[in-house]
């Protein structure tokens, strides 16, 4: 099975730091990263979709980014 995950944060260090936890836990970049600005906050967003292998099958139940 093949797992996926949208990693979004503020334009800041800390959504660097979760991309490279997630790629230091296995999970590989799927895509570019994309940015848009947030007018209810003021703030650019990041997001980076990231894919890993996994054993087993799919449930909804299951905590993605503890794959």
């Amino acid at each position: 099975m093949i797992v996926y995950r949208l990693i979004t944060e503020d334009d800041t260090s800390e959504f660097c730091h979760r991309v490279t936890e997630a790629l230091s836990k296995g999970w590989s970049l799927y895509g570019d990263p994309q940015y848009a600005f947030d007018a209810a906050n003021g703030v650019m967003r990041c997001a980076q979709a990231v894919t890993k292998d996994a054993d087993g099958e799919y449930s909804r139940d299951m905590k993605l980014g503890e794959a």
